[in-house]
């Protein structure tokens, strides 16, 4: 994944500051990323969600609101209706770089501001809460004991999350008069409602609401026991994975064509997170899936091996190449399966005349069809012609150089 430093000017002509996360691979759609009240753009769950759906083709801006992280201006002059204007400029500055967002997606309080937004954004197809409130006015729940100073003395330091922040009066009165369910009722994308029964600060009911007072296409998922901040590595990419196959049924992800005259093309590995083995594989421009080790050797088993998909290829091609024969003769074949398992044997095991290890694939065929002794002895002799038998049984070349 590339992650790019961005910038655009916020609703009150500050510099707000973004990161935009690349595909390796095809860019297929961009997705506009939401932080909760508070937080920033770099908070665990905005990165490692960005990091999965960009291993899956979607590109993804985070930033961060006027007055936090490393934006501009101060918090104390900004409210809900600010944080809407400042989605509506990131679409924006999205849109003058020729990648308009057709999926936003919104943490805690800023997935009720998405849903304001996306009725600003004629090109949003589909919308993602995660832990939104119904009610943007839920979030005074948080300093609930400071609302009389606030009220009396305009403004008053509230400490959230640990750090202090000045809570505006004008901030308690804009989050009171948002009303959501008018436009939730009216909102014309896709809707997916992503929230955890045990969510602590924001509690269940309020997913309930939203997804009762959206119209169809909805759709609703919990996130069993995460937190609210969505912290667990494990959490965050199931969000990711859940996020990206909902919004392929609603949000154009057609891969470009590869180039004309184009070989197959290339096979690219990704880390999708570097403390584990999870690989993020892409061939070519139309095939994605996944690569990691078992939980015996530290991976998390999200994916084949690569000694899987090296015995996958070879079960593959050995199918494939029976099927193509029995097709040419006419011959009965109903049904072909290959079994194949992978071992270390002892060289002189298979009568090398060394004492070296080697690897063994061990490849069981089963024919299903009306065919006869001579016709399955044939098939057998056509698998040892598989190109990727031959390739395994000859010698091949790999050659390795450092990418600039």
């Amino acid at each position: 994944m590339k992650t790019e430093k961005f910038s655009f000017t916020g609703h009150a002509g500050h510099a707000l500051a973004a990161r935009l996360d690349l595909p390796d691979g095809p860019h297929l759609a961009t997705a506009l990323f939401a932080h909760c009240f508070t937080c920033g753009k770099d908070i665990a769950a905005a990165r490692r969600i960005a990091a999965r759906l960009a291993g899956l083709g979607i590109a993804v801006l985070r930033f961060d609101f006027t007055g936090l992280g490393h934006s501009d201006g101060e918090f104390e002059n900004t409210h809900f209706s600010s944080n809407v204007d400042d989605i509506v400029l990131a679409a924006k500055a999205l849109s003058d770089r020729g990648m308009s967002p057709s999926l936003l997606i919104g943490h805690s309080l800023g997935g009720a501001a998405i849903i304001k937004a996306a009725s600003l954004l004629p090109d949003t197809k589909a919308v993602v809460t995660i832990g939104a409130p119904a009610d943007p006015a839920h979030v005074v729940d948080n300093f609930r004991e400071a609302v009389p100073r606030i009220r009396a003395e305009g403004s008053a330091e509230v400490r959230l999350g640990g750090r202090p922040f000045r809570v505006s009066h004008e901030f308690i009165k804009d989050v009171e008069a948002s009303d959501l369910d008018t436009v939730l009722g009216t909102l014309k994308p896709s809707l997916l409602v992503l929230h955890a029964p045990r969510d602590e600060v924001v509690s269940i009911d309020n997913a309930a609401r939203i997804f009762m007072a959206a119209k169809h296409p909805k759709s609703f998922v919990t996130l069993d026991d995460a937190d609210h901040l969505i912290s667990r590595v494990a959490d965050a990419e199931y969000a990711a994975d859940v996020i990206a196959a909902w919004a392929a049924k609603y949000v154009e992800l057609a891969p470009p064509a590869p180039p004309p005259g184009a070989p197959e093309g290339i096979v690219r590995a990704s880390e999708a997170d570097p403390r584990g083995f999870l690989q993020d594989i892409q061939s070519g421009p139309n095939h994605h899936t996944f690569a990691d080790e078992p939980l015996a050797y530290g991976g998390t088993n999200k994916g084949m091996s690569p000694y899987g998909f090296l015995a996958a290829g070879l079960a593959a091609c050995t199918s494939m190449t029976i099927r193509m024969y029995a097709r040419r003769k006419g011959w009965p074949l109903d049904h072909v399966r290959v079994d194949v398992s992978h071992d270390k044997v002892h060289a002189q095991d298979a009568e090398t005349g060394t004492r070296d290890r080697i690897d063994q694939f061990r490849r069981e065929i089963y024919l299903q069809g009306a065919l006869d002794a001579d016709q399955k002895a044939r098939l057998l002799e056509i698998a040892d012609r598989c190109p990727v038998h031959r390739t395994l049984e000859g010698s091949s070349e790999v050659v390795t150089v450092l990418a600039e």
